[in-house]
């Protein structure tokens, strides 16, 4: 495995825990624990997109790392 796959498996590997967490009961999808690890998640997953210059993915990663952020600063105030 290279730089780009650990970057980009760390930051799926955050979006899935989110996903398996709230899926399991162990995290509810509007706390600030599910929105972070969306968020971090996604910002990686994106960063690593754009170091292969894979843009479809740059555009999606992007756009959950926006909407984890505004569902985080919603819930914040």
């Amino acid at each position: 495995m290279n730089y780009n796959d650990i970057t980009g498996t760390i930051g799926v590997g955050l979006i899935l825990l989110a996903y398996f967490c709230t899926t399991f009961g162990l995290l509810k999808n509007n706390s600030k624990l599910f929105f972070t690890l969306n968020m971090v998640g996604a910002g990686i997953a994106c960063y690593a997109s754009l170091l292969i210059n894979y843009w479809p993915f740059v555009i999606l990663e992007g756009v959950w790392f926006l909407v984890s952020l505004f569902g985080l600063l919603k819930i914040m105030r």
